[in-house]
């Protein structure tokens, strides 16, 4: 069996056809990034913090240093009384904290958060806001910024909130 000139184009265009939806879906496979880590750090790599803000207390960087100051009047001392080393403690905890992902993205609309985090980084506009809630086994914590929520266990929410009285019991619903 012999193809004439017609028959020869059409194989060509089909072949083309075939090879054009084979790179195609390839595209597709090998653009798809890689699959999340199942645990992430809570800041971008790299990212350098300029201030770290507890609704009732602040912390900054003032030149190669850091500051603590209250917000409120009746801080408690644990950050804005304590030494430098202590508080570049606390922003080394927060630029190296890697978290587990929690696999179900959890819905946090109508409990409210127990504390925040506010932290500013060098080239951001806005800054990043973290909540903190409570878990059945644990504590979530929901970044805004990437709508993302990593799990923790109490120390590891201490270390990260100091200011906060993890220590008080939340009162029980009636439901």
């Amino acid at each position: 069996m012999q193809l004439g000139r017609k028959g020869w184009n059409n194989v060509v265009i089909f072949s083309m056809l075939l090879m054009i939806f084979f790179f195609n879906g390839l595209h597709t496979k090998l653009n798809s990034g890689p699959e999340q880590p199942r645990v992430q750090t809570v800041l971008p790599a790299q990212s350098f913090i300029l201030a770290l803000e507890f609704p009732d207390q602040k912390i900054e960087r003032i030149g190669t240093s850091w500051r603590a100051t209250a917000l409120v009047k009746n801080a408690p001392v644990s950050l804005w009384q304590t030494t430098t080393v202590n508080l570049v403690a606390l922003v080394n905890e927060w630029q190296s904290m890697q978290l587990s992902v929690a696999e179900k993205q959890q819905a946090f609309h109508n409990t409210p958060a127990l504390t925040v985090a506010t932290v500013w980084l060098a080239g951001e506009q806005l800054p990043w806001l973290y909540q903190l809630y409570r878990a059945p086994q644990g504590y979530y914590l929901l970044d805004k910024s990437n709508q993302r929520v990593l799990l923790l266990d109490q120390q590891t929410a201490q270390r990260l909130f100091p200011s906060f009285n993890f220590s008080h019991k939340e009162p029980k619903s009636n439901a």
